[in-house]
């Protein structure tokens, strides 16, 4: 009997290989690996989940607080001013926030599904979904749906708002994930890291424009928004927002028109985050391009500023110093913010009306603050330049090197914000005496941070945001302001000729003697300053240098 005769039992079941196999959705897949990374991130320590629940406990209550105020425009002839140039602030703030910020989302970095089988349309729609998972998101929302009630009036209205509401908040996602895709590359390499320092100097700027705006809306009210409003309307995302007042006034064909105009934006932002999302993901990186510059070119750029420079020492200091402020993030971040502040403090109050053409010397003021702790800037690497100090002839050489390089940079910096300042205020006949102020004032400062470098030198952490080495804050406020003081001290003798120039009968008409004798009187504070830091520098070089390279 053969023993090859077909079994007669029941057919055995498929195997799993031979299964059809489901198709899974790679949008719920990135979903929920973000809301998991989330998870697992604020289960890592009571102190970022404290964190995480604080901002958003903050961002809700603001949220809430800004539906209500939109919600009691409703019937104001000028509520769709507001609500158009809110929404086109909201897309601004999307737009920028990546290039500021772009370590503040990882979740959403698209390198990190390089190596995974993904097409670009699947992977552009899971991000996208996974993008409105968040606290930015859900402020957005609230916001849009204040402002739709706001404007809304009548059923057509009302669904109109809900299509605007919906392609808002795609066009401001979709917005700000094409500007982060376009400049990953930029953004996560040194140089492009350096474009967060400018985010204190935005929001300072934001913060004085915001400030400017809301006193001249109190004075003038929510009309002087119209000419504005009306260019906003078209300018999408505001444009879907216009959408709901044109339907509200019966114009359903602009309204239509309004929002296909968003609805297109949507389109080609979509579209060219996908093309820059495969060119991100197939081609190579070429951040570093520029590093791989023929050496010839770096050496002759190198060789045309030293050209402008003393020779000697000096002009090696002067050097080393510039390239600090250029290279170094700590130092490019408060140089950045001094000069921002310097120039937002006078001509934000000049603008409003308010100011004094004295505010000006806030400039010289600000980057004064600069030569505070000049050691300590160098960090750990200043036992390089200590080995080159052996005399207190060699100090005082380090030191005015260092002055002066802050002088080619503070001197015509200080007076284009005096004479700006002047312009704004009309008060020509008391520019001289202002720019002798600041520059009476410059050298004080020159003189006191020289010395205070010397006698209270401090070392700067150069991860996180701390200015000074845990157990040193007190040594640096006493450094910082204890200079200030003595500074403000030293200029009390061209302060007082000031105000008795300008009481007494006649002598408004020898104000622009202050020029010459403020600009002689702080050159010999400078002077005097690094005189009497020099000797300290030399005879304390190793505690000066164990004190900048603590921590």
């Amino acid at each position: 009997m053969s023993t090859d005769a077909a079994p007669t039992g029941p057919a055995t079941p498929a195997t799993p290989a031979t299964r059809a196999t489901p198709a899974i959705s790679v949008t719920s897949v990135v979903v929920r690996l973000k809301l998991a990374l989330l998870r697992n991130g604020l289960r890592q320590s009571s102190g970022r989940r404290a964190a995480y629940v604080a901002s958003l406990v903050v961002v809700l209550l603001f949220a809430a607080l800004q539906l209500i105020g939109l919600i009691a425009l409703r019937g104001n002839t000028h509520a769709m001013n507001v609500t158009v140039l809110l929404t086109a602030v909201l897309a601004l703030g999307w737009a920028v926030m990546p290039l500021f910020f772009p370590g503040g989302d990882e979740t959403l970095d698209p390198t990190r599904l390089v190596m995974l089988p993904l097409r670009p349309r699947p992977l552009v729609r899971a991000l996208m979904v996974a993008s409105l998972v968040g606290i930015g998101p859900l402020f957005t929302l609230c916001l849009l749906i204040g402002s739709v009630v706001a404007t809304a009036h009548g059923a057509a209205a009302y669904v109109t708002g809900v299509a605007a509401i919906v392609l808002g908040l795609l066009v401001c996602v979709a917005l700000a994930r094409a500007v982060a895709t376009a400049n990953l590359r930029l953004l996560t390499s040194r140089k492009g890291r350096d474009l967060a320092v400018l985010s204190g100097l935005v929001i300072a700027v934001g913060a004085q424009v915001v400030n400017f705006g809301a006193q001249k809306l109190g004075t003038s009210g929510l009309s002087s928004l119209d000419p504005v409003a009306d260019v906003l309307r078209w300018v999408p995302p505001a444009s879907a927002l216009g959408a709901v007042d044109s339907v509200s006034e019966g114009s359903y064909a602009v309204g239509a028109g309004q929002l296909a105009l968003s609805a297109l934006v949507l389109v080609g932002l979509l579209s060219y985050w996908q093309r820059a999302l495969t060119r991100l993901m197939t081609s190579p990186d070429d951040s570093t391009l520029g590093a791989a510059e023929p050496t010839r070119d770096k050496a002759g750029r190198s060789a045309g500023l030293r050209r402008l420079l003393p020779a000697g020492r000096t002009g090696t200091v002067m050097e080393r110093s510039l390239r600090y402020v250029w290279r170094d993030p700590k130092t490019k971040t408060a140089w950045v913010t001094s000069l921002g502040i310097g120039l937002i403090v006078p001509v934000f109050n000049a603008l409003q009306g308010t100011g004094s053409i004295y505010f000006a010397c806030f400039a010289a003021g600000m980057l004064g603050i600069q030569m505070y702790n000049q050691f300590g800037q160098d960090t750990s690497a200043f036992w390089m330049v200590a080995m080159t100090i052996s005399s207190t002839r060699d100090a005082y050489v380090e030191l005015r090197g260092r002055a002066l390089a802050l002088l080619l940079i503070t001197l015509p910096y200080a007076t284009l914000v005096t004479v700006l300042t002047t312009a704004l205020l009309g008060d020509w006949p008391a520019l001289p005496e202002v720019l002798g102020l600041s520059f009476a004032l410059l050298g004080a400062m020159l003189a006191t941070g020289a010395w205070s470098s010397a006698r209270f030198p401090y070392s700067i952490p150069q991860e996180g945001y701390k200015s000074a080495a845990p157990g040193q804050a007190g040594l640096a406020w006493l450094s910082v302001f204890g200079g200030m003081v003595s500074a403000a001290l030293l200029c009390a003798p061209v302060i007082a000729l000031t105000i008795w120039l300008n009481v007494s009968a006649d002598g408004e008409n020898w104000t622009w003697l202050l020029l010459p004798l403020g600009t002689a009187y702080g050159a010999l504070l400078t002077l005097a300053g690094l005189h009497l830091a020099a000797p300290r520098t030399a005879r304390h070089l190793p505690e000066i240098l164990t004190a900048v390279s603590k921590g």
